[in-house]
């Protein structure tokens, strides 16, 4: 439901609704499209069956992470990303590409500087990464026009169908993008092993739905591009649409999508009574036996929208709690294909997301905006996903019935079982999911070596489920030829060297846990361990109480060592591939805060990661024995060897000084950025808004000629509008009504009087206004109204037939009292250049139509080598601006961060209870933040190393558009560091971005 303000009429709704003919643009289709894809085996590295897809012949849990190179414009840091999913036990990744930010201008498709992929490819094969590609066309994503390229808005047909104007918009992105991902494909030695066609094609307005003519096309373009491997779905929800076997349009394996908690973070402890499912498994097996169970998007966090209660309570909500509930749940159903969306979201930099959100996308995600780990959630993931790395029997075992009688006394507890063979995994819950209670338990489960065994077995113990939490335990689990007889405890990892194996289980603080191991001989090495030896079997006894307890098992050199710890301690502990494929020669070992890579080479143990304290190091198996050098990053350590074959040191950790700038004492420089309202400024180099018909098929014109942006190829940022006319003395009033998507805001000017502004609310994305004219003019003289439209971004697209994405951006309506609307004769700008935009470094959305966007002042070199007017200032906060206006801000600092040292930087703005301004954050003429001081909620912005120069001279850029009458100032703006860490990751380099140069043209 869209809102008005102010009063606007019914007559004024329906003329935003009201769609009419309108002029299509044309597109030329690609020469090289080829027959249609006829289903046949196009290759032999990724198979599947109804459990799994292989790899070469194996089978493969594959355990994913969403994340979007774009969000990242970085490339140097696409690897720490991989390094830190890769630490978590995850093998995939899942990424959307933004056609938007490849084609900006119809034909010309740019895959360059930071928009090339390849680089995030050769990272994730370095990292040991399998892809899953989601090129679209279209992606929603919560970026602007769910990736539609803004000039989508002049095709005529309905989006996401078979119209042939669309189809044909449609192929040249199609053809360059499916080129790209061919090439990077497992088939030519690249990490792509899976590609999704289309995104949550699931709800729709037009019929026939599901379009098998629609789908097929698209999976045409992506076959007919050269790609091979799998086509898989993700249905919005298990809706069963073009499923394998469906016919025209099909997929190869299906896969669908779910979101249980929702979107909204103001209520972060409330979680619903129906939002666990619990039939999704069976829907499964009606819709899609033949291919792995596959869940595309899983919740990993949520986004927020402009106004929203902040990621601080998203990540409340979607928390390490409601992983264990909620995936381990999701594990019942035979999960082999899990995508985590997202687990690390980044930044909307340079207007790329939708009006639904803010500058941050940081979705609450396991790794940080400013790529910090130490969220408990991301440490909660590394124990599920290394779980399963270590447990095939979970691959093909067959899924049991819930019960709250089979195997528990406690029918508050929830059981599902799953087999294979004589291994079984028991899945456990509260049966009111959602309770904030603690319910204790015993299990009675069948054991190879006890017949039915009710556990835990020593003293009458009990097992205990607080709160919101859930459990896999075992039984009858193989450790490379040990079994593993049962286990309350669950298992991080397990890895069977030529000396030892080695075995980490860990549970709740203050749980009692128990496992029995089909071996005896047994040496307590630390902590207090209850135990019983008896037949070939040892039984360990536990409270996970804070303090580790440490079993040696066995006799004979074939020891298994039992690392005994609770939840918060098991964080601090890795297991690191040394084969970026394989976890055949696995490091485990326990450390701080991130181990990236671990790797022998002879008597040499050289590991890398990051440190943000001084931390003990126990390389609990896989070192060389004889151990004779071990590195961290490098840098040889002293060690020592424990009679149990241990390797222990300490990484040291000493914080570098460091000394960041203070903002207000900079050296700054001003400029007015709103000369349109002067009476001299000449605006005969704009574009006359001279359209009597929009391109838009989806909004009627209510206006002799439209207004709106994208019909004059301006589709992102500011949009400004002058409107000349000839007085008669009878102008009294001026109604307009704008349209920028969720809390957007737009300011009048008659000539250089202030009217006044529609200053923007949550949720409102367009709004009537009507100002009075202060003072009658005189008949027969001329005037120039201008009017600032801020463009929050393009709506996203996502039921097909809606046409949302074709809500335009600008002016809808306007009267001016005593005149026609004919008699006021309108010119349009935005970006310099529209579709032709200057900066190809930066992409299509990073400028608006601000002057000092249009001139390139937010670049770097602009104080000194520019013709601008610049004048001496204190700065957007001690200064700020006199009147209601934009003003742009710069000045220069330098940084001087020592190599080696990863330290996140944020600006931050101080909230104010003056008047409302927006600003934008320039960080060497990359678009870093909008921030709103009457909206909100961020006030934070990180600004990722290589956009930001951290041993050199940085440019920051300020535009400061105030809203209301008399002065607005800045409540403060500051650089902070958010983390000093110690970083094996390697040199960041300064990404490249153009440099200011007087641009021709410009206005």
């Amino acid at each position: 439901m869209k809102h008005f303000l102010n009063g606007v009429s019914a007559a004024a709704l329906a003329c935003l609704t009201i769609a009419a003919n309108a002029r299509a643009v044309g597109y030329r289709s690609p020469t090289d499209f080829i027959v249609p894809y006829k289903r046949q085996a196009l290759q032999d590295i990724v198979t599947w069956d109804k459990d799994t897809i292989f790899i070469n012949g194996e089978r493969l849990f594959l355990y994913s992470g969403e994340v979007h190179p774009y969000r990242l414009p970085v490339p140097d840091l696409y690897i720490d990303i991989f390094q830190k999913i890769k630490a978590l036990g995850y093998n995939g990744v899942s990424f959307y590409v933004d056609w938007a930010l490849l084609e900006g201008k119809p034909g010309e498709y740019r895959e360059e500087g930071v928009f090339d992929l390849k680089p995030f490819f050769d990272a994730a094969s370095e990292a040991g990464i399998y892809l899953i590609a989601r090129p679209g066309p279209y992606i929603n994503a919560e970026v602007s026009g769910g990736g539609y390229p803004g000039w989508i808005q002049r095709v005529k047909g309905i989006l996401r169908t078979r119209a042939e104007d669309y189809l044909n918009a449609t192929d040249n992105y199609m053809a360059n993008v499916g080129k790209t991902l061919a090439a990077a494909q497992i088939t030519n030695g690249g990490p792509i092993i899976l590609v999704q066609p289309e995104n949550e094609y699931t709800n729709s307005k037009e019929k026939p739905f599901p379009d098998g003519y629609y789908m097929q096309y698209v999976e045409d373009q992506i076959r007919n591009a050269g790609v091979v491997v799998p086509l898989i779905s993700n249905d919005a929800n298990n809706g069963g649409h073009n499923v394998p076997g469906s016919g025209e349009g099909a997929v190869d394996i299906y896969g669908h999508d779910g979101y249980p908690l929702g979107f909204d973070c103001s209520n972060p402890e409330v979680w619903g009574d129906q939002q666990l499912v619990t039939d999704w498994y069976s829907v499964h097996l009606q819709q899609s036996p033949n291919t792995p169970y596959s869940i595309m998007e899983f919740q990993g966090g949520s986004y927020d929208p402009w106004g929203g209660p902040g990621f601080d309570k998203c990540l409340q909500l979607v928390n390490a709690a409601f992983e264990r509930v909620f995936y381990k749940n999701i594990y019942t159903f035979g999960v082999t294909i899990f995508n985590i969306y997202m687990t690390f979201g980044g930044t909307n930099w340079g207007n790329l997301g939708h009006p639904g959100g803010y500058t941050s996308y940081d979705y609450a995600a396991p790794i940080a905006e400013d790529r910090q780990v130490n969220r408990e959630k991301y440490s909660e993931q590394k124990l599920q996903a290394n779980f399963f790395k270590v447990s095939p029997a979970y691959l093909t075992a067959s899924r049991g019935a819930r019960s709250t009688t089979q195997w528990t006394n406690n029918p508050a507890i929830t059981v599902t079982d799953a087999t294979n063979n004589s291994t079984k995994f028991y899945f456990v819950r509260h049966t009111t999911y959602n309770t904030l209670d603690s319910a204790t338990y015993k299990l009675t489960i069948p054991t190879s070596a006890f017949g039915n065994t009710t556990i835990p077995q020593y003293n009458g113990t009990s097992l205990t489920l607080n709160g919101r939490d859930s459990k896999i335990h075992v039984s009858d689990y193989d450790m490379g030829g040990t079994t593993l007889v049962y286990s309350t405890a669950e298992i991080f990892t397990w890895h069977k060297y030529d000396d030892r194996t080695v075995l980490v289980v860990y549970g709740g603080p203050g749980e009692t846990h128990e496992l029995v191991i089909g071996a005896t001989g047994l040496d307590v090495l630390e902590g207090d361990i209850k135990s019983t030896s008896t037949k070939g079997y040892t039984l360990l006894n536990f409270q996970a109480d804070g303090t580790r307890k440490v079993a040696k098992v066995g006799v004979d050199k074939n020891f298994i060592y039992v690392y005994m710890l609770d939840r918060n301690s098991a964080y601090n502990y890795w297991s690191i591939d040394q084969d970026p494929h394989s976890n055949a020669d696995a490091i485990i070992l326990k450390a701080g805060y991130l181990v990236r890579t671990a790797s022998v080479d002879g008597s040499t143990l050289a590991l890398t990661g990051d440190l943000n304290a001084t931390t003990s190091l126990e390389i609990l198996g896989g070192a060389p024995s004889p151990l004779s050098k071990l590195t961290f990053n490098g840098a040889e350590l002293d060690f020592d060897t424990t009679d149990e074959g241990v390797v222990t040191t300490t990484l040291g950790f000493t914080a570098p000084s460091l000394s960041l700038p203070d903002l207000s004492k900079l050296s700054w420089k001003y400029i007015d950025s709103l000369p349109e309202i002067q009476s001299a400024y000449d605006d005969s180099a704009w574009k006359a808004a001279d359209l009597k018909e929009t391109y838009n098929s989806h909004r009627a014109l209510n206006t002799p000629t439209s207004l709106y942006g994208s019909d004059y190829g301006f589709h992102t940022g500011t949009l400004v509008y002058r409107g000349h006319f000839t007085a008669s003395g009878a102008e009294t009033s001026f109604f307009i009504i704008t349209q920028g998507g969720a809390a957007y805001a737009a300011s009048v000017w008659l000539d250089a009087t202030f009217l006044g502004s529609y200053r923007g609310a949550k949720g409102v994305d367009f709004a009537s206004s009507n100002f009075s004219i202060p003072s009658t003019l005189a008949g027969n003289t001329t005037h120039v109204l201008t009017v600032l439209v801020d463009n929050q971004g393009l709506d996203e697209n996502w039921t097909v037939g809606d046409e949302t994405t074709k809500n335009p951006r600008g002016i809808m309506d306007f009267a001016l009292s005593g005149r026609a609307k004919s008699d006021v004769a309108w010119k349009i700008t935005g970006n310099l250049g529209g579709e032709a935009y200057v900066d190809k470094s930066r992409g299509p959305l990073n400028e608006g139509g601000l002057f000092a966007e249009r001139h390139g002042l937010h670049l770097p070199g602009a104080l000194s080598a520019s013709a601008a007017a610049w004048t001496n200032s204190k700065g957007p906060v001690a200064d700020g601006l006199s009147r209601p206006g934009v003003g742009f801000f710069g000045a220069e600092f330098d940084l001087d961060i020592p190599g080696g040292w990863d330290v996140p930087l944020s600006f931050t703005f101080t909230n104010t209870t003056g008047n409302a301004h927006r600003v934008l954050l320039y960080v060497n003429g990359w678009q870093y933040g909008k921030y709103v001081s009457n909206i909100g909620p961020q006030t934070k912005f990180p600004v990722p190393q290589g956009i930001l120069n951290h041993a050199g001279t940085n440019y920051l850029g300020v535009a400061v558009w105030a809203l209301e009458g008399g002065e607005t100032k800045l409540g403060g703006l500051s650089l902070g560091a958010d983390a000093v860490i110690a970083t094996g990751l390697g040199k960041v380099g300064n990404v490249d971005g153009d440099t200011y140069e007087a641009r021709k043209g410009a206005y």
